[in-house]
């Protein structure tokens, strides 16, 4: 009888490095801006075997995602076409907008949730690019389904 996997959610900073190495290069191979296993862990500064060692045991959290609904929170400072520009990343992403809350602006801050549907979309991409753009303040992934 096959023994049953468990899984752990674990702070980054309590990972051995090499395991953190091995999602970039998984990410940089999703992503295209890698082409090779090879290249991928010359990339961020490990070996090959330690990806082919590990790619299939670590994940990020939201990897599990993929083709899902997922809510998020999103603090928006209070500037012309943001929520719109934040909307069209998340467009170009390939995810599907369910649903868009939007409250009043308060200490020129916006509190926007916006519920997706993620199809084979990266929720990690997503959540790399909306971070970056000026003028959100937090994200955080609220809720999975």
């Amino acid at each position: 009888m096959a023994k049953d996997k468990t899984f752990y959610i674990v702070e980054e900073s309590a990972l051995p490095l090499v395991m953190v190495k091995v999602v970039e290069a998984k990410r940089l191979l999703e992503s295209g801006r890698e082409k090779t296993m090879q290249s991928a862990a010359a990339a961020v500064g490990i070996s090959r075997s330690a990806v082919y060692k590990y790619k299939d045991l670590v994940f990020p959290f939201y990897e599990n995602t993929h083709g899902k609904t997922v809510t998020l929170a999103l603090g928006l400072d209070n500037v012309p076409g943001l929520l719109s520009r934040v909307l069209n990343a998340v467009a170009d992403s390939g995810a599907n907008i369910l649903t868009i809350n939007q409250n009043i602006p308060l200490n020129n801050m916006a509190n926007v949730t916006i519920t997706l549907e993620m199809g084979d979309c990266s929720v990690g991409e997503l959540v790399r690019s909306l971070e970056a753009m000026e003028g959100v303040r937090g994200l955080k992934i609220i809720a999975r389904e």
